[in-house]
């Protein structure tokens, strides 16, 4: 009898031991799902598929643009990093965040305290992205100026298959593009030549197709003055000899000073005696550029709206 009843519970723990098992294989199995289901793999400027969280809560963005996009798809509170001292005024609901450091020098020890799950960054950002890596998923979203509304939406649906609101992108993206191709149509029937311009402590750069503000001339249409300008992240120096040279129909123009924070009290290039008796002068297109926007943003849905909306006035 205590041989039968010792078998019985032998057997019964037997039974319970395997239930147990299975039931933590199935728990390890599911776990193993869901890790699959929760991470999603996206291509970034450079061409390196990244591995990143589907639906992140702690994200830091270095790349304005992006977190523009971000803002406009309704995923602002996944954001816990940027650079601070280089938000535009237009993002400002992300000074509430933390600060980790500048557009050019990221602030690693503040980064790996907030322990996040992506990191977006841009071409200012890209000497660091090794030592980025160490801590989360690195996404560059740099653009390609060569094709810069294509490598902007690309960017845009990338940010959106993160956060699952594709739809949503493909609507705004949709409206923006039926806008483009609006002014584009106007500016090229216009034949209104441009010059598009950055100053920079009294120095001047001028930028064409291909170049750093290329949307201006390859997106949104407006023929450049000058299609000898050579392509560069800083741009061709020029002198006001040469504006005047030009003589365009519109000019178009960044003060970086104004951008980064510093001397405000340059005079601005309108006041240039040479730049007022252009053809653009005369008539009152020599429009001032937003330069948080153009100098510090860009490829956005938010930014490429404000951009749109800008350049716009030169054909009122």
């Amino acid at each position: 009898m205590k041989l039968k009843k010792l078998f019985t519970a032998f057997t019964g723990i037997l039974l319970l031991t395997i239930v147990l098992v299975a039931c933590g294989a199935k728990k390890d199995t599911d776990s193993s799902q869901k890790a699959k289901t929760d991470t999603i793999e996206v291509v970034g400027a450079d061409g390196s598929k990244v591995k990143v969280p589907k639906n992140p809560s702690k994200v830091v963005v270095f790349d304005n643009g992006s977190l523009d996009t971000i803002q406009a798809l309704g995923e602002s509170k996944s954001v816990i990093g940027v650079a601070k001292k280089n938000l535009p005024d237009y993002l400002k609901a992300f000074q509430s965040v933390e600060s980790v450091g500048g557009l050019k020098e990221p602030d690693l020890e503040k980064i790996n305290a907030l322990k996040p799950q992506l990191i977006i960054i841009s071409a200012r950002q890209q000497s660091f992205k090794a030592d980025l890596e160490k801590i989360a998923p690195v996404l560059d979203l740099s653009l390609d100026n060569s094709k810069v509304w294509d490598s902007t939406q690309s960017h845009m649906l990338t940010i959106a298959s993160i956060y699952g609101k594709e739809a949503e992108a493909k609507q705004q993206i949709k409206i923006l593009s039926t806008n483009i191709n609006t002014l584009k149509k106007k500016a090229e029937s216009s034949g209104l030549k441009s010059l598009t311009l950055m100053t920079n402590e009294g120095q001047v750069s001028a930028f064409g197709d291909g170049s750093r503000y290329a949307i201006i001339n390859d997106t949104f249409g407006f023929k450049s003055a000058d299609d000898q300008i050579i392509a560069s992240t800083h741009g061709q120096s020029v002198s006001y000899e040469y504006v005047l040279e030009k003589n365009p129909d519109i000019i178009f123009f960044i003060d970086r000073t104004k951008a980064i924070g510093d001397d405000k009290t340059e005079a601005s290039l309108k006041d240039n005696e040479l730049v007022k008796r252009t053809i653009a002068s005369k008539n009152g297109k020599v429009i001032e550029l937003n330069a948080a926007v153009w100098y510090l943003s860009g490829g956005g849905l938010k930014s490429t709206k404000l951009m749109l909306d800008e350049v716009s006035q030169a054909l009122k």
